[in-house]
């Protein structure tokens, strides 16, 4: 029988339930168990594709090209599995499929209640998740804080499903912050005491509670806690900060946190593996040398914008032995003076984005990699940007551009494709997902990836403009990855350049600890050379 785990957050949010969600997901596996996640989001929209990166940070794309929440990406990276759309699951989805079911009839002239019929869609969307992933435990993140309105149907459901399911076969983890006050040397356990009575308010007993803590916490708090919420001793671990996140499963290890889950969900597993994690997080925090990235981004005062690729860059500069320092430059800045944001970095990076602001500081900066031989990766927006750059600087069309910016443009270099100028919906309608791009052999990503054939993950309206290929061509511009089916170029590259990369697609979004992105790991060796 599958068991169930169900991690809720209280006291403020962005306390790390993500993080910590992934971090049990990557110490069950260690014991052998086939792990699944999934991440309930309760504000209304269907999915975050149409959000601001400010209100939301990054859009996660799963292979079969869900806009998803960017914990998604945590649980790729920490357990090693690939997700999909049934993975995340948005208030938005569970009120459409309910309301589209009442139209149908299918309720039989019943009045559709929040209770039972949204607690009963939800708790069929987390059997779901068991069923397809033929999970033997299903880690279930509930997003938001105890106390939000918008969770409250998450956790009503998920009261209702212990209760059908057993408690023998249903896992509840708390994680809470315990805020240090420096005046008077103390751990205050009040709010944490204030968020659990809130859960147990509405019928959820914790059985675990994570204390997220600046520094150890006392025995005196811990028993503290233990009394007045209700739990064992045991039962209360600390979630100490860590400078490097992927420490965490071992801090939890150490804490008996598996054990304890084994235990109380009665699965009988003593060995663990995590002696290949060990050695990673060793190599990530004892790096033999270290290399500046400017990372010229539109959303660079939002860091979560670009979570993965922070996290692909950690991993790449693991599997170089550097520490990769990476100075986040706010693209308007650049467009005056590039070489006083990167006269001291030994690569630029331009990643994805959408709208017309900054955009001119993204092409400065690559033209200044161009020019000065500086290793160059670029991403979805980033390859636009390299093609227009290119264009303009070395092909001489002055009017090059993109007509998502300028619908007018003389010399449109990059296009919507004929089908996307048919579509009026914005949610969901770009190029989504895992597409094969076909390489050619004499190239630096070849040489990265080692392979004829690839499979990334996409996230994008325009296209490069395949009237503008032959003399783009002419002039030094290499098309280096073909989409076959639509003869799409998905890689563009500077071959006598040291090492200039640009991509349609976001290889970020496959970047994992122990096997770094190749673009990546070999844009950082040409950077540390």
């Amino acid at each position: 029988m599958t068991k169930y785990i169900f991690v809720t957050g209280g006291v403020l949010s962005s306390l790390g339930k993500g993080i910590a969600s992934a971090s049990i997901g990557a110490l069950l596996k260690s014991r052998g168990l086939k792990i699944s996640m999934l991440k309930f989001d309760p504000y209304l929209n269907v999915d975050p594709g149409t959000m601001s990166p400010y209100q939301h940070g990054e859009v996660f794309v799963t292979r079969d090209g869900a806009e998803t929440d960017l914990d998604l990406g945590h649980y790729e990276r920490f357990v090693g599995i690939e997700l999909s759309s049934h993975n995340n699951v948005t208030t938005g989805q569970i009120y459409s499929a309910v309301i589209e079911k009442e139209r149908k009839g299918q309720y039989l002239g019943k009045t559709i209640q929040v209770v039972p019929h949204i607690t009963e869609e939800i708790q069929k969307r987390i059997k779901k998740v068991a069923r397809k992933d033929k999970a033997q435990v299903v880690i279930t993140e509930i997003g938001g804080t105890v106390g939000d309105i918008e969770s409250l149907p998450f956790l009503e459901a998920i009261r209702q499903f212990r209760l059908k399911e057993g408690k023998e076969n249903t896992l509840f983890i708390h994680l809470t912050l315990l805020p240090y006050v420096s005046s008077s040397a103390e751990l205050k356990t009040k709010p944490t005491q204030h968020s659990v009575g809130k859960l147990r308010e509405i019928g959820i007993q914790p059985d675990l509670i994570l204390c997220r803590t600046q520094v150890p916490l006392t025995e005196e708090a811990r028993s503290k806690i233990s009394l007045f919420c209700n739990v064992e001793k045991r039962d209360v671990i600390q979630a100490i900060e860590v400078k490097n996140v992927y420490e965490i499963p071992l801090k939890f290890e150490k804490e008996r946190l598996t054990k304890n889950i084994l235990r109380k969900l009665d699965l009988s597993i003593s060995h663990e593996n995590l002696n290949e994690w060990r050695k990673w997080v060793e190599k990530v925090n004892n790096p033999e040398g270290e290399v500046k990235i400017g990372v010229v981004g539109k959303y660079v005062r939002m860091k979560d914008t670009y979570k993965s690729i922070y996290e692909a860059l950690i991993h790449a500069g693991a599997a170089n032995r550097v520490k990769v320092k990476s100075l986040w430059i706010e693209a308007e800045e650049v467009e005056e003076n590039p070489k006083k944001y990167l006269d001291s970095v030994e690569g630029i990076l331009i990643p994805g984005g959408f709208g017309g602001r900054g955009i001119e500081g993204k092409i400065r900066a690559i033209q200044y990699a161009r020019e000065n031989g500086l290793p160059f990766l670029g991403i979805c927006l980033g390859m636009q940007c390299a093609t227009i750059e290119f264009a303009r600087n070395v092909a001489r069309l002055s009017g090059a551009n993109t007509t998502e910016f300028d619908p007018g443009a003389p010399q449109p270099v990059i296009d919507l494709l004929p089908e996307q100028k048919k579509v009026k919906k914005k949610g969901g309608t770009m190029r989504l997902g895992s597409y094969p791009c076909r390489l050619e052999k004499e190239s630096f990503s070849y040489r990265a990836y080692k392979k004829p054939v690839i499979y990334e993950r996409h996230r994008h309206r325009y296209e490069f403009n395949n009237e503008y290929r032959q003399i783009l061509t002419q002039k030094g511009l290499k098309a280096t990855g073909i989409f076959p089916e639509k003869d799409l170029v998905e890689i563009i590259e500077i071959p006598d350049h040291p090492w200039f990369v640009a991509v349609q697609f976001h290889p970020e979004f496959q970047s994992r600890p122990g096997s770094p992105h190749p673009l990546f790991r070999d844009f950082i060796k040409a950077a540390i050379k």
